[in-house]
């Protein structure tokens, strides 16, 4: 008889997240809100960044990133 090997399903989800404050804060909070519904979070991979302009100046940091967890 064969013996199974285990095997660790990773599922991925892409999100959007904005900050008045920053990119990193914008990715923080990101987690934080994802981290309320998807258990097992094991990273998060920022893909792109962005910024919105108001008057001239940088008004609101926007990133898109990947957050992979594990599915059990």
């Amino acid at each position: 008889m064969r013996k199974l090997q285990n095997m660790t399903i990773i599922k991925v989800v892409e999100l959007l997240a904005n900050s008045k404050k920053s990119w990193e804060d914008a990715t923080t909070q990101a987690v934080k809100r994802a981290s309320k519904s998807i258990n097992n979070i094991r990273s998060a991979n920022v893909s792109n960044m962005s910024v919105t302009v108001k008057n001239g100046k940088v008004d609101e940091y926007r990133v898109s990133l990947k957050v992979s967890f594990e599915v059990s």
